[in-house]
């Protein structure tokens, strides 16, 4: 087994006018609907961050899903259905500081937090579930899931990303902030590096028109991963929250039959 490139430390980032503008927490949460579970995932002494766990009546997979930046786990009370329409469980998990979840949430506690809740996720609801589950990140989440799919990845089925990156200082850069020039660049090759090393069956599905994450980063990340069964879904005319809006039957079909191709299953 050839070694794994280490995960990029992203602490130098953490700095206040980065941290205000990547994370916008919240802490309003609804009852969970029934059939539904919530959980709380210890991820440091006294920290945790929550979850909601959406199981599908009849199952052929599940995945583990990080969100994005201005969302919270109950928030997919509205998505989650679509998923177990085709069969697939959702667990959703929080950030620190999201949902009923308490601390202060950096891009290097993500990162770590992230491994955490996958080996939870594993522990407890895989339990219950047969086959391998799928792990699936949406814009910041990608570096959740890409972080989970570079170290868990003999126990992944695939890996999924919307509206994601293959480095978080493209997207500062793009955003107007600045780094050092040798620290930007050092991060950058350490995440690509990352990103290369991954050979899980993948899907990457972006919007054309999204300007907060450009479709350009999409595309990288596709190009980068290493995965001999990868496939890059456009969803034409959309942009980078409203993919669902606008594409919502390519959108639910590129998973379906993305996850029927990796488990041999027929695509209909």
């Amino acid at each position: 087994m050839k070694d794994l490139p280490d995960i990029p430390d992203y602490s130098s980032l953490d700095r206040p006018e980065i941290l205000q503008f990547i994370f916008f927490p919240r802490h309003d949460w609804t009852p969970a609907p029934p059939g539904t579970t919530d959980y709380l995932i210890p991820v440091e002494e006294e920290v945790d961050v929550s979850a909601r766990f959406y199981p599908a009546a009849e199952s052929i997979a599940c995945i583990l899903y990080f969100h994005g930046n201005g969302e919270i786990a109950c928030d997919y009370d509205w998505f989650a259905p679509e998923y177990n329409r085709l069969g697939l469980d959702l667990f959703v998990a929080d950030y620190r500081g999201y949902g009923r979840g308490n601390g202060e949430p950096t891009i290097a506690s993500m990162t770590s937090d992230s491994l955490k809740v996958f080996d939870f996720f594993r522990n407890t609801v895989l339990e219950t579930r047969e086959g391998m589950p799928f792990i699936m990140g949406r814009s910041l989440g990608s570096m959740s899931a890409l972080t989970i799919a570079s170290r868990r990845a003999d126990r992944l089925a695939g890996l999924m990303i919307e509206s994601g990156f293959p480095a978080v200082t493209r997207i500062l850069s793009h955003l107007g902030f600045h780094t050092s020039t040798g620290q930007t660049a050092a991060l950058e090759k350490a995440a690509l590096a990352l990103v290369s090393s991954i050979s899980l069956p993948s899907l990457i599905i972006h919007g054309s028109e999204d300007t907060l994450i450009p479709y350009q980063e999409g595309l990288l990340l596709h190009n980068t991963l290493a995965s001999p069964l990868k496939r890059m879904v456009t969803i034409s005319g959309a942009g980078h929250n409203d993919i669902m809006l606008v594409g919502e039957k390519p959108y639910y079909a590129a998973i379906k039959d993305f996850v029927a191709s990796v488990q041999g299953y027929p695509a209909e």
